[in-house]
């Protein structure tokens, strides 16, 4: 398996609570920036020219900000330099008010199967706070465009833990999605990060911050919603219909590799963790200098992958294979991890059941510190 992540840093406006890497747009950079995403793709088409791309990912930033024209280089690129699967899932990351129905139909044409598409909640006055630049009804009428285009596999992004939501809004957020039948839906709590806009807000005692048992009150009802209505979670944020699961993050999930191109993507390609430079400037600077623009990068210890292996792993309801280890690390995983399997069994945050480990439903809720028992 190979994945290929793309990653286009650019957006209207910053979402307060966002930290990822993204630029407010300047028209010219677009098809400058276009010209050194093929330039690095170019740096990785002989290392990987007997390979075939299994999934391929369009995120950002704010990926339909390009205009039809860009959309169309973009994918152009990608094709001269990689060999797509036939079958391939192709993914682009979308957001309301930057997509029209011309895009959409460039987005069909270029062979994108897959839509994510970034809605948060349907309360506009939600939607305001947390800096998105869409109301529902821009929303609703994107996802009916992208019905229209032929699109039969999209994501739909919800959060909930918002500031100031209510369980009551949460759940019309849920109601309404579901109502509209996409194949997927993922569904995360907020998390303030340092350095974002709603991490200054609450700073500065703006919001209060919804308390634990409440968040995890809305998580447990957001998987008994979603189940009641077809959407099966296999992941502890992910929920989808049978067979619609997300080819390229179950991709990560298994460790597997992918290559990642654009500013601050990420990848993890021949045993190497790596991640590109951020700054726009400094990342076409190397690019011109024919390097690969990476920033960092680490080649992964036997102990890192097991590792790895098993926080990703676990993310997922299907769990791990503990035979997986014998067989790919030659690491007797019940002998070393002896006492942690005990503890946690007897807390009931993980089940094993023929070869297979999974966490409970009570260990998904507080995942990140069943994780940390795993790191020796």
């Amino acid at each position: 398996m190979l994945g290929l992540y793309i990653h286009i840093p650019f957006c209207v406006t910053k979402c307060k609570y966002c930290d990822f890497n993204s630029f407010k747009i300047d028209l010219n950079e677009k098809i400058k920036y276009l010209n050194y995403l093929g330039e690095e793709m170019k740096l990785y088409k002989e290392e990987i020219k007997n390979r075939e791309i299994d999934s391929v990912f369009v995120g950002g930033g704010t990926p339909s900000i390009l205009n039809e024209n860009e959309i169309n280089i973009l994918f152009e690129k990608i094709k001269e330099n990689f060999n797509i699967k036939s079958n391939a899932e192709i993914t682009m990351e979308c957001n309301p008010g930057t997509l029209t129905l011309n895009k959409l139909k460039v987005m069909k044409k270029s062979g994108v199967n897959r839509l994510s598409i970034g809605l948060q909640a349907v309360q506009n006055h939600h939607l305001k706070y947390i800096g998105r630049i869409h109301t529902f009804e821009e929303f609703e009428k994107n996802y009916h465009d992208a019905k229209q285009m032929g699109f039969d596999n999209i994501n739909i992004d919800l959060m909930y833990a918002l500031p100031n939501q209510s369980r009551e809004d949460w759940m019309e957020s849920l109601e309404k999605v579901v109502k509209l039948n996409p194949t997927h839906i993922s569904a995360y709590s907020l998390i303030l990060e340092e350095n974002t806009e709603l991490f200054k807000m609450y700073e500065r005692d703006e919001f209060n911050l919804l308390d634990e048992n409440t968040d995890i009150e809305m998580y447990e009802y957001t998987i008994d919603y979603l189940k009641s209505h077809g959407y099966n979670q296999y992941e502890i944020s992910n929920y989808a219909k049978d067979n619609f699961e997300c080819k390229h993050n179950v991709l990560y999930w298994k460790c597997e590799e992918y290559v990642g191109i654009g500013a601050s993507a990420s990848g993890y390609f021949n045993g190497i963790r790596y991640n590109n430079i951020c700054e726009l400037d400094n990342y076409e600077k190397m690019i011109l200098e024919g390097e690969k623009p990476i920033e960092w990068e680490e080649k992964l210890s036997i102990k890192d992958e097991i590792e790895e292996s098993i926080f990703l792993g676990l993310r997922m309801n299907e769990g791990i294979q503990i035979s997986d280890f014998k067989e790919k690390y030659n690491f007797d995983f019940e002998k070393e991890y002896k006492n942690e399997i005990e503890k946690l069994s007897k807390m009931e945050l993980i089940e094993i059941d023929n070869n297979l480990m999974k966490l409970t439903q009570k260990g998904r809720e507080i995942s990140n510190s069943i994780f940390v028992e795993f790191i020796k």
